[in-house]
């Protein structure tokens, strides 16, 4: 029943939404003047190992600004990377925008309204957390590493960093956070005794991005992992992967 349930709103969102192809912003800027310096030093201000302080970004009001900013640019414009970086930061600035409008995903029905009905402005045009990850982060870009970057604002997401995402710098920032996630604790377990691989949810929805990248999800977490003699147990045993069970609460304080 929930997996059908699940079913009817992803048809309702995918039947009532589209995924702007161009864009029009009203009161446009050049790419050379558009930069993620004010979403940098929000996060640099307000976010410390994952955690989120929702109630003093509510009460600071510099993310209008930078919403307001990406509004006005167009990204397809950008270069590769840089447009990347930019549908990485809005994603995270939109996830947090949603919390301050107290959206949640922390039920099935808050996931509709916050992955789905809620809707953001980039570059004149309108689209969704749900579409922004699958039709434009993962149909146009195919770089699973993504997956480490974008935060929904939960616990068992990956942390939303202290700094923002550069083109030019992007493919070291998302070897890191993927490192940093396949290597938490409170992410993926290894029971090496009894061979099984307990990993989070997130290699199990999109799994397919995984595999297309490195054969198998397996696969792909063993080129991550920094533990050497772990790393040489799961190419050498044949480990079961399970998948954890997901934590859908609050990443910070509630505004």
């Amino acid at each position: 029943m929930r997996q059908t349930l699940i079913g009817l709103l992803i048809l309702l969102a995918t039947g009532c939404t589209t995924v702007p192809t161009s864009f029009t912003p009203s009161n446009p800027i050049p790419p050379s003047q558009f930069s993620h310096e004010e979403w940098q030093d929000l996060l640099r201000t307000y976010v410390r190992d994952g955690a989120v302080d929702y109630p003093a970004i509510q009460r600071q009001g510099r993310l209008t600004s930078y919403l307001a900013l990406l509004d006005r640019v167009d990204p397809n414009q950008l270069s590769g990377d840089n447009r990347l970086a930019l549908w990485i930061n809005a994603y995270n600035a939109f996830a947090v925008k949603g919390i301050l409008d107290h959206y949640s995903p922390g039920t099935l029905f808050g996931r509709y309204r916050y992955f789905i009905a809620r809707e953001y402005q980039v570059g004149g045009q309108t689209v969704n957390l749900y579409n922004l990850e699958r039709e434009i982060l993962i149909a146009q870009f195919h770089e699973p590493r993504m997956h480490f970057a974008i935060v929904c604002a939960s616990a068992s997401c990956p942390k939303l960093q202290s700094w923002a995402y550069e083109g030019q710098q992007l493919d070291q920032q998302l070897n890191r956070v993927t490192s940093e996630f396949v290597n938490d604790p409170s992410r993926n377990r290894f029971d090496r005794s009894k061979k099984v691989a307990s990993l989070s949810m997130i290699f199990k929805w999109f799994a397919k991005d995984f595999e297309a990248r490195s054969g198998s999800v397996l696969n792909f977490v063993r080129e991550y992992v920094q533990d050497t003699s772990l790393k040489q147990d799961l190419f050498a045993a044949d480990y079961t992967v399970e998948f954890l069970d997901y934590d859908w609460s609050l990443n910070g304080p509630r505004p």
